[in-house]
């Protein structure tokens, strides 16, 4: 006999007593109670499997309808009528008058917006955010460097005029309101290579909290007429939104060399991407919180708009280490160095005397590269004397020029 869950119930036999039959009913009431616990567990099962379902249905319903939708137009708002209607140009080429969707927040619809149109009618039903060269937005800084002001030798009077004129700007600025007078709002770093002002820079942006955004000037050198400009305009929108905000530009000569008559259409192109520059730097518009740093190595062929008062204010000479400078930059190279007790740091520093910092470093390691020839442990006098006279003979791997690399 099957009861109504369909499952087989027990069958009382003929003949059996009533205390039988009670405990064959008791033990049949139990047997059905843990039928329904299992029937009821499979409900929930199943129900919670169902709407797992259609959870998964509703996803593949939205991705279909995704896919069926065609795809928007983007277009730029130029004019607002009194009719609730707006002029945009759109990416096609010619400009429209089109109407604007009731979804749309009619405040934010202002001249010079991004707006995404329909394909039928063009109507406005959506706004876009400003768009942003990747390129720019990849100039930010995000992780910081781990260098810090400790870690540059034999600068130690530059290191100080360069915290006044840009992080105390941004650290102090009471200081300067007290006083009265407008802090610096450019530097110029010059010198010969391997002086450090790559080192300085990465030194700011390890010690300040301010938004660094560091780029190369070349890379603002663009093909298209405009698209140079454009960069520069965006690095400078970056900042303000990031304010406080620090920009470096290294090799500035790239872009800010002294204009000449030549009519070339690259020469065109650079001088465009430089006046851009100059009047961001000190145009129409305040620039705000915007410290600007940058580095050369020949100043000699700057534009003199781009280094007068009020785009660079000051300029730091970043000159070879003194003979105590020379002996701190040994230190910090030397530091992690294991060497042995016969390799005298003055002595060293003496024969080091018209080597930049680029060059010192280049030395230690060479020397490094001598104990390990030697398969000595650790780095002696000699090492650093084959690796001194590398270098007065030109001999060291970057000192070698392409034609001696590859004759």
């Amino acid at each position: 006999m099957k009861g109504d869950t369909g499952v087989e119930t027990p069958q009382v036999p003929a003949g059996v007593s009533l205390e039988d039959r009670l405990r064959h009913l008791e033990e049949s009431n139990l047997f059905l109670v843990e039928e329904k616990r299992r029937a009821q567990t499979e409900s929930r099962f199943y129900k919670d499997e169902l709407e797992s379902l259609k959870r998964e249905t509703r996803r593949l319903l939205a991705e279909l309808e995704k896919a069926r939708t065609p795809p928007l137009i983007v277009g730029i708002v130029e004019d607002l009528l009194q009719d609730d209607r707006v002029v945009v140009k759109a990416s096609t080429g010619p400009n429209f008058v089109v109407p604007v969707a009731e979804s749309v927040v009619r405040k934010d619809l202002v001249p010079g917006a991004r707006v995404s149109l329909t394909q039928n009618n063009l109507t406005i039903v959506g706004i876009l955010p400003p768009s942003k060269d990747p390129h720019v937005m990849a100039a930010e800084v995000v992780e910081r460097p781990r260098t810090r002001y400790s870690d540059v030798g034999g600068l130690s009077e530059t290191i100080e005029e360069l915290r006044e004129a840009v992080e105390y700007p941004l650290t102090r600025p009471q200081m300067f309101t007290d006083l009265g007078i407008e802090p610096p709002r450019g530097v110029l770093l010059i010198g010969p290579p391997g002086t450090g002002k790559t080192l300085l820079a990465k030194a700011v942006a390890g010690e300040t909290n301010a938004t660094f955004i560091r780029v190369v000037a070349s890379e603002l050198v663009q093909k298209f007429i405009g698209e140079g400009a454009r960069k520069v305009h965006e690095l400078f929108v970056l900042a303000r939104e990031k304010a406080p905000s620090i920009i470096f530009i290294d090799e500035l000569d790239a872009i800010g060399a002294r204009r000449t008559d030549e009519s070339t259409a690259s020469n065109r192109e650079v001088e465009r991407t430089l006046m851009q520059l100059l009047a961001e730097m000190d145009g129409f518009d305040p620039r705000g919180e915007i410290r600007l740093l940058a580095a050369t190595n020949r100043p000699d062929i700057l534009d003199p708009a781009l280094t007068r008062p009020g785009r660079f204010d000051r300029t730091i000479d970043v000159k070879k280490p003194t003979l105590p400078g020379v002996e701190e930059i040994l230190k910090i190279h030397m530091q992690k160095m294991r060497t042995s007790g016969d390799v005298l740091l003055p002595t060293l520093a003496k024969e080091l005397q018209m080597a930049t910092g680029a060059d010192i470093k280049a030395i230690c390691t060479e020397a490094g590269m001598a104990a390990v020839r030697r398969g000595a442990r650790e780095v002696a006098s000699i090492d650093f004397a084959a690796a001194l006279g590398k270098y007065i003979r030109k001999e060291l791997p970057t000192q070698k020029a392409p034609a001696v690399m590859y004759s």
